[in-house]
């Protein structure tokens, strides 16, 4: 990734060498463009015409469940995509597919992941906490060549019809997780969405990555003070 002249990583209170902060990045949004595990998705039905005829059969109840539950809707979609694949198998597969999404450079924020290394060189303990699933955004934090950033993010179980969803790393998740490891305390967080109010409020310095004006007052009036703006490419 190109390096970039411009001012990324935002101003904080200065710190003893000694001291190590804890950084917080969401992915989705914040170190890749869009959503990681859609693109998976999608991938997974546009190469099984199976997958699609699975989904054809189910609309009836997609449609009766929609309005109650988008959630249910969602976790159904992704278990027909991964529908007889084991453990092993699914790893193999998304293996595969990270292989040839890092080979779109204009699919990463650039000045994203030039913060995080920034903040790695810095000395910072990096965490990447997301609603990606773990697999796939650890696969993909690897092949992009970032060593050393722990990661929180959703989970997959294996099931008699193949993978399924386990949980669900998002909003309250987040914070919650993180104390299960003994993260108490934060000191940046970014994300670029609302959903993450809960992980942001803790944090020293709230970031929020290319959001609207619009976004910012939200987010603000969510966390009842400024919060820092970036726009990252």
């Amino acid at each position: 990734m190109a390096s970039v002249e411009k001012e990324l990583v935002p101003d904080t209170t200065e710190v003893t060498a000694s001291a190590t902060r804890t950084v917080l990045f969401d992915f989705d949004g914040v170190l890749i463009h869009g959503d990681a595990f859609s693109l998976f998705m999608r991938e997974r039905y546009e190469r099984s015409v199976l997958r699609k005829l699975a989904v054809l059969l189910a609309l009836p109840w997609l449609v009766l469940v929609l309005p109650f539950s988008r959630q249910q809707v969602a976790r159904t979609l992704v278990h027909i995509a991964l529908m007889g694949l084991s453990e092993r198998r699914y790893q193999a597969v998304v293996q595969a597919f990270v292989a040839s999404l890092v080979q779109r450079p204009r699919q990463f924020s650039r000045d994203g992941l030039h913060a995080l290394r920034r903040h790695q060189a810095e000395g910072d303990r990096v965490i990447v906490v997301t609603g990606c699933e773990h697999v796939l955004v650890s696969q993909i934090l690897d092949q992009l060549g970032l060593t050393g950033v722990e990661v929180l993010a959703s989970q997959l179980r294996p099931g008699i019809l193949g993978m399924r969803v386990k949980l669900h790393n998002i909003g309250r998740r987040k914070p919650v997780r993180l104390g299960a490891i003994g993260v108490k305390e934060w000191h940046i967080a970014y994300s670029d969405s609302l959903v993450d109010v809960p992980m942001l409020k803790p944090a020293t310095e709230a970031v929020l990555v290319n959001g609207t004006p619009k976004l910012c007052k939200k987010m603000e009036k969510a966390l009842g003070r400024t919060i820092t703006r970036v726009d990252w490419f």
